[in-house]
């Protein structure tokens, strides 16, 4: 089959804070077929995003070319001016983005922005451009496709918007498209509909892709080949069965390893447990967002009528998909968000609704740990001052008391004391998020809020940092609400599980229950969603209970 993209002895540099130029892609050779789509996996930093945006002939600032060559149709872009390379991009090459919310320009409608790449290269009237775009929409399973581009970005749901960014990148009928971990931050339920639009509307137009993903099972789904990237170097490469069924590299393997992590052991027994009882009873909370209707209660009610135990040195999991309300509830429960009704007992004794109505006993014990590391450090301070504030909070520490305690710390999470002296933005993805760890472990808690603190991470760093929250567990006598939408993840640290659908929990279970016929409607329909690392999973799957579930 001929190439449509030949890359050869492919080298980047990138310049460091003190002004060298260190390697990030090294001596990449790859072929990508006209047809076919190429998955690049790896962890975070394994260079697989700066390798794909450089077949666009883009590079990030501090990046330059470091050698070889790229042709594409062959054409050798690396031989180009810049302004030869941005003609290519939007017509020959197209790229889908990880947020597609952050691609949108929320003051436009979705039309406008979605054909705006066909006026700018003028590649048709508008009016073409608008009944092209209605055919995508239909292909990608658009609700409504003869109106959905009149509505604005914020009028659609996140699955929607992502499929809305692959119609902008196909408008123009390019050769090859680039969808890069497009799929990601999507719950199971949302990703196999994109999954499977993307699959559909890549068959129909013919144009070879690259897909980027740290997750083998939905590279598995969409792929024809995969290479495997670690440090800026091809460890693996070739044709998905092969490698998902006799990988060589042990690289290759333990990124297979890593997608199926340990299932917990199950409920620890009263025996066992540290504490006797329960940790926290939450009981019939209502909260939501908005202003207040007639009645007091919020307009939108995110949370509703949920009432939930878990034992003290157990793990209760909650799982649902984006909206359910999950995230809401560890708002509710941290005192973030106070409830319109309800109550919370918390090591024995109700608390105020609001943390600022809480007891510094009551914050230190029970903490919580978010979602995004970025936005929750300070991209100000260095790390031993994150980590020193609770400590001078919590337990009036400073001098050289505090500074061991910082020690100490670091190495609790498995990180060396240099760290100390860094700023978040100079830390990768995995560091910030054990440094957030960190942080809420200064306070020593008993209970720790965890909201889907594993979704950003790649694969192998997630698996890191679960096994990092179970040896911490059985050093410090460690309870975890732990918040996800990640099934497997939820059910390898978890003893029960709750399961939310549109703000109400519909199910609970032994962790090693999921998947048996007791489950509720929705729980299987939840399990059914997680991609398997069958390459004809998705084409066989039978998503008739998305119906049934009011989807």
């Amino acid at each position: 089959m001929e190439n449509l993209v030949e890359i050869r002895g492919l080298g980047i540099k990138a310049q460091t804070d003190s002004g060298r130029m260190i390697d990030i892609i090294r001596n990449v050779d790859l072929d990508i077929p006209a047809g076919e789509i190429v998955a690049l996996i790896g962890e975070s930093g394994s260079g697989k995003t700066t390798l794909a945006l450089s077949i666009m002939g883009y590079l990030r600032p501090g990046c330059r070319f470091g050698g070889g060559t790229i042709s594409i149709a062959g054409q050798n872009i690396m031989a180009l001016s810049e302004k030869q390379r941005a003609s290519l991009r939007g017509t020959e090459i197209a790229y889908v983005p990880q947020s597609a919310a952050a691609a949108f320009n929320p003051a436009l409608r979705i039309m406008d922005q979605v054909i705006e790449v066909t006026a700018i290269h003028r590649l048709m009237s508008p009016e073409e451009a608008r009944q092209r775009a209605i055919v995508l929409f239909r292909a990608l399973s658009l609700p409504s496709p003869e109106t959905i581009g009149d509505r604005y970005p914020h009028q659609v749901s996140g699955g929607q918007l992502q499929r809305l960014a692959a119609a902008m990148a196909l408008i123009s009928d390019p050769k090859l498209v680039i969808f890069d971990e497009p799929t990601t931050a999507l719950d199971v339920t949302t990703q196999i509909e994109v999954l499977r639009a993307f699959k559909d509307v890549m068959r129909l137009s013919g144009a070879s892709g690259v897909y980027v993903s740290h997750d083998l099972a939905v590279v598995a789904q969409i792929a024809d080949r995969i290479v495997v990237l670690k440090d800026g170097q091809v460890q693996e490469e070739g044709r998905k069965a092969d490698i998902l069924t006799a990988a060589r590299h042990p690289y290759t393997r333990e990124l297979l390893a890593a997608f199926t992590p340990t299932p917990a052991a199950g409920a620890k027994a009263d025996a066992d447990t540290p504490r006797k009882g329960y940790i926290l009873e939450v009981e019939n909370i209502r909260a939501g967002y908005g202003a207040r209707d007639e009645n007091g209660e919020p307009r939108i009610i995110a949370v509703d009528s949920v009432t939930l135990k878990l034992k003290a040195g157990q793990n209760l999991g909650i799982i649902g998909e984006s909206g359910c309300g999950k995230s809401t509830l560890a708002r509710v429960i941290s005192g973030i968000l106070p409830p319109f009704s309800g109550s919370i007992q918390f090591d024995g004794r109700e608390i105020a609704a609001a943390a600022a109505d809480r007891q510094r006993e009551e914050l230190r014990k029970l903490q919580i740990v978010f979602q995004h590391a970025d936005t929750a450090l300070n991209p100000l301070k260095p790390v031993g001052e994150i980590l020193g504030r609770p400590l001078t909070f919590y337990h009036r520490m400073n001098g050289k008391e505090r500074d061991d305690r910082i020690d100490q710390l670091l190495d609790l999470v498995h990180l060396p004391k240099s760290i100390r002296y860094r700023l978040p933005s100079e830390l990768s993805g995995g560091q910030k998020q054990r440094i957030n760890f960190a942080r809420a472990l200064a306070a020593d808690p008993v209970l720790i809020l965890c909201d889907e603190i594993t979704s950003a991470l790649d694969t192998v760093v997630a698996a890191a940092i679960v096994d990092l929250l179970k040896e911490l567990q059985k050093e410090l006598s460690l309870s975890y609400l732990f918040i996800s939408h990640d099934i497997s993840t939820v059910r390898s640290i978890c003893d029960e599980i709750v399961v939310m659908y549109e703000g109400q929990k519909v199910d609970q279970f032994p962790a090693q229950a999921l998947g048996d016929e007791s489950n509720h409607q929705y729980t299987r329909l939840l399990n059914a969603s997680v991609p398997r690392l069958d390459p004809d999973w998705l084409d066989n799957l039978d998503i008739s209970g998305f119906a049934a579930m009011g989807r």
